[in-house]
């Protein structure tokens, strides 16, 4: 079965949109690294490695080392679609990274985006 075309994005390419979306609200690379982190078990160097490497999306959630128990708490809309609605567990992944991201772009604090 063929993936949607998300899924070979490079996530160096939406990593600087992340940021750029959190800094317009006056938000910082810190907190988006942060909730990257937390989503996915990343340390900082596994995480630049990852950028520098230029993985996908479907590479970086598929090495991620430790997602993070919590994320089926993440509940809301992305895209006009409910997150805890998305069959596709790759595609779920994803949305919840936009949503944490859309929470602190919001001004959510870091402990209610960090469930």
């Amino acid at each position: 079965m063929q993936g949607h075309r998300i899924f070979k994005v490079k996530f160096s390419s939406v990593y600087p949109l992340y940021i750029q979306k959190a800094e317009r609200k006056n938000r910082t690379k810190e907190e988006v690294d942060r909730i990257i982190r937390w989503l996915t078990g990343y340390s900082p160097a596994e995480l630049e490695r990852q950028i520098e490497e230029g993985v996908d999306l479907q590479a970086f959630f598929d090495q991620a080392p430790a997602f993070h128990p919590n994320a089926s708490l993440i509940r809301g809309v992305v895209c006009g679609i409910r997150v805890e609605d998305i069959d596709d567990p790759l595609m779920q992944k994803i949305r919840y990274l936009d949503k944490l991201i859309d929470e602190l772009a919001k001004g959510k604090a870091m402990e209610s985006i960090l469930r």
